[in-house]
């Protein structure tokens, strides 16, 4: 009797948790006060006593100062989600990605964390970034170029360009994008246009970052919400509205 009162709590318990699952409404990662929920990792400020964070909150809005490099990287890992956010380069067009899928961190050049990299580089929005995990896409050659070259570490060709170049707004001005992750896909939306779409993605869960990587950037509106069934590949900014 009292192993199956044990298992009633235990189911009960699950269908509690299911039950705050939310998969209609998001999800605030980025509360516009502080960065509770998200830590950093920025190898020069472990030698460097003067160094100074890249990540910081202005004005509501999530800033990523571009020197010195890093990553800012939630507390929780995820599976089956999207995320929407919007960005602008605040000065100057730049460098700068958003990371799915995180996992080991400073896998590469004892910077880049374990991942696949959504780029937000000006000009080359939505290509993707093989960072000790794979992903694949339709014509694989054609985009990613000579199959032997191909490869998610050091020198090899990791980057898989997106589907088109011309979506991106002018600098200074809100881009949108959207991220969707669900099983072994990864589908990235760009100003409501689908930019590129991955499978066979070596990892399905993971934690999500940002980075600072040479350009100061600004972010808001930072949502997430669990995908619950079949992916229906339609876009959906989250305002939360």
């Amino acid at each position: 009797m009292k192993y199956l009162i044990f298992l009633l709590t235990l189911l009960l318990f699950a269908c509690q948790s299911t039950k705050n699952l939310d998969y209609k409404h998001p999800s605030r990662l980025f509360n516009g006060n502080n960065l509770s929920g998200w830590h950093w990792d920025v190898p020069e400020m472990d030698k460097n006593p003067e160094a100074i964070n890249p990540f910081f909150v202005r004005d509501g809005m999530l800033v990523t100062k571009g020197e010195p490099g890093g990553h800012l990287i939630t507390d929780i890992n995820i599976s089956n989600y999207k995320i929407s956010f919007e960005y602008r380069f605040a000065g100057k067009p730049g460098n700068c990605g958003a990371l799915v899928h995180v996992s080991k961190p400073r896998r590469l050049y004892a910077m880049f964390p374990q991942s696949v990299e959504v780029q937000l580089m000006h000009d080359n929005a939505g290509d993707f970034w093989c960072i000790g995990e794979n992903i694949e896409v339709p014509n694989m050659e054609a985009r990613r170029g000579p199959k032997e070259k191909w490869g998610v570490d050091g020198d090899k060709n990791r980057r898989i360009p997106n589907l088109t170049d011309d979506t991106e707004k002018p600098v200074g001005q809100w881009n949108q994008m959207q991220i969707e992750c669900f099983g072994g896909e990864v589908k990235v939306w760009l100003n409501g246009i689908m930019v590129n779409h991955g499978f066979n993605a070596t990892a399905t869960s993971g934690a999500f970052a940002l980075q600072s990587e040479g350009s100061e950037v600004e972010f808001k509106n930072i949502y997430y919400v669990p995908i619950k069934g079949i992916s229906k590949n339609l876009p959906k900014f989250y305002t939360g509205n």
